[in-house]
């Protein structure tokens, strides 16, 4: 009889095990099976420690060292805990403690918990009853065992759906902020230029409502097209000057912020604008979009700001900027992210290299200006060759700007995302025989390498939080670039419009804002000076 109810036994067990073995064990069971693990042996040391104190009292004394006592309880822990633990854990997998929600949630918690734990000693006590010559284990203690599991893993399944309660009357009784209104109204600061063309085109095929407010520095021919939609405004002015940016923030419900001196040799055309444009501008585009109730605000940040490492860098990588410009937007991020509350939300978009064709084509990126050689000079060179560049298309960084306005305020809030792909890291020098698959005639040449950037950046994050996935590859935009000047689209990439530094340079745009800063400056220190009572 006992030997039909042993087999049985065993066939419940045997079958029990292989149904959970067909589940995938989650986070949650094998959290629930280590905290299980961890109260069997806490009770197992308890029980041999309160046996032992029990012990030595009605003996008067230890019958032996201290040391050896201790010995004899350890070797009679290990002993124990070796077979009572897996045991239990394969009753309590039996009886449906991880797998069955009722075991913790329902009504018979406490049965499942009792039968499970009481099988477990009864199995364990008979087996410290056979073995009593070769196990150490005290058989008084079993029973005191048996008692503190009981309590122990009793205990926790009762406090689980406890805490649960406690949590939710808690939160009902913290007043949750009020929900933020949805964008519908779109600011884009620098809406005429490279990505900015792409951004306001992309909003107003989706239906939103877009402002551009732009300098219109580069002209305006990347959005002349868009002056008769209904849904698009143009503000021309300097998002340097607070009015301007008051007047543009106004009835807005998010503001992207694209403008910028864009580019290492833009940037070092002067320092103080720079610094001026990129840095003291962004401050106060945020506190007055914050002070007007925007509540969402997108920053267009850099990949550049990761500077040189043979790592592969995520968002929270160590910076390391090499020129100006990276600093500028890294101490930009820090002021926007230092503004983040309630009814604020900044976020932070670290872009790829990007490449591809908008309204405002740029000849100054990597993959365009080598693209536009190849068909135009039949030459390219490579300069260095080894460094890494993530890379990522114009309109695919548009793509990530409208999805992280669509994104739940509480999702992108504070955040920091790179946008790109992790397909598309690429060696400078791979682009050369990347190019030279689609123009075969192309001649290819080395240079010793000027840049010392080199980054090869994971985008895991933007792809599981928002979804983000590109749809253009580099390969698309070199053949994209090539087929814009074999059909006349594209006549000349060494136009001063496609290219950053230069289109400043001899337009004098920049140098007309440092007359303009310095003066400013000036005038604004002489007046500190004569408020200033003498000494």
């Amino acid at each position: 009889m006992m030997t039909a109810a042993a087999a049985s036994l065993r066939q419940h067990l045997e079958e029990q095990l292989a149904a959970i073995s067909c589940r995938r064990f989650t986070r949650e069971i094998v959290l629930r099976i280590a905290v299980d693990v961890f109260l069997i042996n806490a009770a197992l040391v308890m029980a041999l420690l309160l046996r032992g104190l029990w012990f030595t009292s009605l003996q008067g004394g230890a019958p032996a060292t201290p040391l050896q006592l201790l010995s004899d309880w350890t070797k009679a822990f290990f002993q124990s805990t070796l077979l009572l633990t897996p045991m239990s854990i394969a009753v309590f997998l039996a009886n449906g403690f991880y797998t069955r929600a009722r075991a913790y949630r329902g009504r018979y918690k406490v049965l499942t918990v009792l039968s499970g734990v009481s099988l477990s000693y009864l199995l364990f006590g008979f087996l410290v009853l056979l073995l009593r010559d070769v196990f150490a284990f005290p058989r008084a203690a079993v029973l005191i065992a048996w008692l503190f599991t009981l309590v122990l893993v009793g205990g926790a399944c009762l406090w689980v759906p406890m805490w649960a309660i406690f949590a939710e009357t808690e939160r009902r009784l913290v007043p949750e902020p009020p929900p933020s209104r949805p964008v519908n109204k779109v600011l884009v600061i620098g809406g005429a230029g490279y990505i900015g063309s792409a951004l306001t085109r992309r909003l107003l095929e989706l239906g939103y409502r877009v402002r551009v407010l732009d300098l219109l520095v580069y002209g305006d021919e990347a959005i002349r097209d868009l002056y008769e939609h209904p849904g698009f405004e143009l503000m021309c002015g300097d998002f340097c000057h607070i009015d301007t940016v008051v007047r543009g923030a106004l009835g807005m419900d998010a503001i992207v912020h694209l403008g910028a001196i864009v580019g290492d040799s833009a940037c070092q055309l002067c320092e103080e604008v720079t610094v001026e444009i990129n840095l003291r501008a962004t401050r106060t585009i945020a506190e007055v979009g914050k002070g007007f109730g925007v509540s969402r605000f997108v920053f267009a940040s850099t990949c550049s700001v990761y500077g040189a490492s043979d790592e592969i860098l995520d968002e929270q990588s160590s910076l390391n900027p090499l020129s100006l410009y990276a600093r500028t937007k890294i101490a930009s991020e820090k002021v926007l992210l230092g503004m983040s509350d309630e009814s604020f939300a900044p976020t932070i978009l670290r872009f790829g290299t990007i490449f591809g064709l908008s309204g405002r084509p740029r000849f100054d990126l990597v993959v365009n200006l080598l693209a536009a050689k190849a068909v135009k000079d039949g030459e390219i060179g490579i300069v260095g060759g080894t460094q890494w560049r993530p890379f990522v298309h114009v309109q695919d960084v548009a793509q990530a700007i409208v999805l992280t306005l669509e994104a739940p305020r509480q999702t992108v809030c504070g955040q920091i995302f790179n946008v790109g792909s992790n397909s598309q890291n690429y060696q400078i020098g791979a682009l050369g025989d990347l190019i030279r698959e689609l123009v075969p005639d192309v001649r290819i040449t080395n240079q010793a390498t000027a840049d010392p950037r080199n980054y090869r950046v994971r985008f895991d994050k933007i792809s599981k939080t928002l979804n983000f996935q590109p749809k253009h590859t580099v390969r698309d935009g070199v053949k994209e670039v090539v087929n814009a000047f074999r059909t006349g689209q594209i006549v000349d990439y060494r136009n001063p419009s496609y290219n950053n530094a230069t289109y400043l340079v001899q337009h004098s745009a920049l140098q007309r804002s440092v007359v303009t800063y310095r003066t400013t400056r000036d005038q604004a220190v002489a007046m500190a000076g004569a408020s200033s009572p003498p000494a």
